[in-house]
């Protein structure tokens, strides 16, 4: 789901909304949790998940078509932790595929 699909589903179940006033919402907190994250704040939405920020060290790295080396400064990156309730409504009536067993080998009959 895109932002512009987010914005049109919430118009459609709150039909007393505008949608400009929609999309004013949530561009306010996506700026936010943003801004938060860019400051180094962690940013937790309860029954959600959790956003924070994790440093990656300078490292170095090899170019794959020439095999260089080439040095890759640190970084931060954005990174999310689904919450507990969210977690479970996406395991709720969910069932993995079990690995299929081999048919047990026949024996052969000793004379």
């Amino acid at each position: 789901m895109i932002k512009s699909e987010l914005i049109s589903r919430i118009v459609e179940e709150n039909p007393h909304l505008f949608q400009r006033d929609v999309e004013l919402v949530v561009s306010t907190v996506f700026d936010e949790i943003s801004e938060a994250l860019s400051r180094g704040d962690r940013v937790e939405l309860r029954g959600f998940g959790a956003f924070s920020v994790k440093k990656r060290e300078a490292r170095i790295a090899r170019n794959p078509r020439t095999g260089e080396a080439v040095p890759v400064p640190e970084k931060r990156a954005p990174y999310f932790k689904a919450g507990k309730e969210l977690r479970e409504r996406l395991n709720e009536g969910y069932e993995p595929e079990q690995p299929k067993k081999k048919p047990a080998a026949k024996k052969k009959a000793s004379a």
